[in-house]
């Protein structure tokens, strides 16, 4: 019975866990782009640099509910097809050297 137990604890534990998902938004509009970070709270996207063009990368958030603890979502922009302005948040550590 505890063997039971303890199997459908971890099925119960690996069912919530899932990769996140990973976006090309150079294809993107600025609305598209929200909208996916509104529905799934986290997204790797994926952009060039507009100054050197090398590939960029970040993981951001539609809120400060998907940071881990510690962390706090600040506003970022990113370029999309239509806007190479649009705002998004990402996840920052706190900064805690006001406290020393």
């Amino acid at each position: 019975m505890r063997t039971v137990l303890l199997a459908l604890a971890c099925m119960f534990m690996a069912s919530h866990s899932h990769a996140i998902s990973r976006y090309d938004i150079q294809s993107m509009s600025c609305a598209q782009v929200q909208s996916v970070l509104r529905n799934e709270r986290a997204a790797i996207l994926r952009y060039r640099s507009a100054r050197s063009g090398v590939p960029l990368y970040g993981r951001y958030v539609h809120s400060g509910a998907a940071c881990e603890m510690g962390q706090r979502a600040e506003r970022r922009y990113v370029p999309a097809a239509d806007n190479s302005r649009c705002e998004v948040r990402e996840c920052i550590y706190n900064d805690n050297t006001s406290f020393r």
